[in-house]
């Protein structure tokens, strides 16, 4: 065994009876960061413009700080890049994560020296709560690859500046170096297809135990190696026992990933963010991540039904119910104040408190009232592709709108890599899934207000070449599986079959 397996595991025990220590006082662990992160920024100028001296209550903070996206901090935010100290934390921040906005362009999220430790730290609990609960460490002796974006920086304000993947790679600890692939030099490659083909140069003849990465991603370094080697990866990495992921639902490329593989291994999911780290999957038996209830982040959680109205109800943790939609509010030691991170979750535990992601809020199709969200075409699309015989790359789905009533309808845009015989009947059966899982839907279909969908299948690696046409090929960037226009349809065009 090697020698960082024997050293991992009593330092897996002591961190994991830490986390179980912390599942138990999460309520309290909330209410104690909420009012340091109130008496930590009191000075500050967003502090005094929002009168954090009279704060002493959860009602007070929901009076006085209210919900806000980006735009909407984003006069705080240029302060900052302006080079100012104590706008929305203490002093200045210690980078700028770079991130890519739907609406707001780039978008320049302060980390501050308070909450790097929330990014390296929570995966690394991830992986030695995965080390105590199942007493497997060998992976921690062979080579590690993350397929992340660039960790060159730039400078804005004088605050360094990138993708936070990137800025995490230059803290990882000096134990870890040596097992870190691909090289810093390979990293730094922009161009995606460049940067993949020189990863599988690197790592084809290493020892990989633990690959991690956005599933999209990882399945394309699968393919290439597959292209290679002709040999299924399990082959190529006989050692190969470990998949770290997160940024979308891996249900959809579960079966082509493991089938990549040619054998069973095991996951990690985690919930990271330029904002925060905000869960890890905790144990290899239970449903959903242990939400991180005590890493310098203060949640809100606001139900999915009251989301963009006036007077919308915040609740903290202790308020939360079981299989409720919620938009996650958050507040953190870098400065962002019941900031509306975008996503929807879904509490599956309360004692600990686990939660899975069931979205984007602004990911979603209401053009007809329906509002039909991503976990809902998920479950349809791989209960009716099981049930079909189909096999999905990928898809995604937005309205198609036409005059006079009963005509329009969701048109969902599919690549399969095994194209049933009847494409009919495969959108029927998604569409009676859906039509279970989402009653507006159900009624929509069933007066005569909607058709039942319709498929247009795409390209062999359409859905590739349309990222690569707007240049978000690779790295963190994800497609979205919903829209409520028909911006990403209408550029699929030149992609379809």
């Amino acid at each position: 065994m090697h020698v960082k397996s024997l050293l991992a595991r009593p330092f897996a025990g002591f961190i994991y009876s830490k986390v179980k220590k912390e599942m138990a006082s999460a309520v309290e662990d909330q209410k104690s960061i909420r009012q340091y992160l109130i008496k930590s920024a009191q000075h500050t100028v967003f502090g005094k413009d929002h009168g954090f001296d009279s704060i002493k209550t959860y009602e007070d903070f929901k009076n006085h700080i209210p919900v806000r996206d980006y735009e909407q901090l984003r006069p705080y935010v240029e302060k900052v890049k302006e080079g100012k100290q104590n706008i929305l934390w203490k002093g200045q921040p210690l980078y700028f994560a770079k991130t890519s906005g739907t609406t707001s362009g780039a978008k320049y999220i302060p980390i501050s020296k308070e909450s790097i430790s929330n990014h390296i730290n929570t995966a690394r609990n991830a992986l030695l709560c995965y080390i105590a609960q199942t007493g497997k460490a060998d992976f921690t002796g062979g080579k590690m690859i993350f397929l992340s974006g660039s960790p060159v920086l730039d400078r804005i304000g004088g605050v360094p500046s990138g993708r936070l993947s990137g800025i995490v790679n230059h803290h990882v600890p000096p134990y870890l170096r040596t097992n870190q692939l691909p090289k810093y030099e390979t990293n730094c490659i922009e161009d995606w297809e460049t940067k993949l083909d020189k990863i599988v140069e690197e790592t084809s003849n290493k020892d990989m135990t633990l690959i991690s990465g956005i599933p999209p991603w990882v399945q394309m370094y699968f393919d290439r190696l597959i292209e290679k080697h002709g040999k299924k990866v399990g082959e190529i990495f006989p050692n190969f026992s470990l998949m770290v992921y997160g940024g979308v639902n891996f249900e959809p490329y579960k079966q082509k990933l493991f089938e990549s593989i040619g054998k069973k291994i095991d996951t990690i999911e985690l919930f990271p963010a330029s904002e925060g780290f905000f869960a890890f999957q905790d144990s290899q038996t239970e449903k959903g991540m242990l939400l991180n209830t005590n890493s310098g982040i203060f949640f809100e959680f606001i139900p999915a039904d009251e989301y963009g109205k006036p007077g919308a109800s915040r609740l903290s943790l202790e308020e939360v119910a079981l299989e409720q939609n919620y938009a996650l509010i958050i507040s953190n030691n870098a400065g962002l104040w019941a900031y509306d991170i975008g996503d929807m979750v879904r509490f599956v535990s309360l004692n600990p408190y686990r939660i899975i992601v069931t979205g984007r809020t602004k990911h979603f199709i209401s053009a007809f009232g329906e509002h039909v969200i991503g976990e809902e075409v998920d479950f349809a699309m791989q209960a009716a592709a099981a049930e079909c015989g189909a096999r999905i790359t990928e898809f995604t789905v937005a309205p198609m709108v036409v005059q006079g009533e009963g005509k329009s309808y969701h048109e969902w845009l599919v690549e399969f890599e095994n194209q049933p015989a009847d494409l009919e009947k495969l959108a029927l059966t998604i569409d009676n899934y859906l039509r279970k899982k989402n009653t507006y839907y159900d009624d929509l279909i069933a007066g005569g207000i909607l058709q039942t969908l319709r498929i247009t299948p795409v390209k062999k690696d359409g859905f590739i070449n349309y990222m690569r046409s707007v240049g978000k090929l690779g790295g963190q960037n994800k497609l979205p599986r919903l829209s409520n226009d028909r911006k990403i349809a209408d550029a699929l065009n030149e992609f379809l079959i």
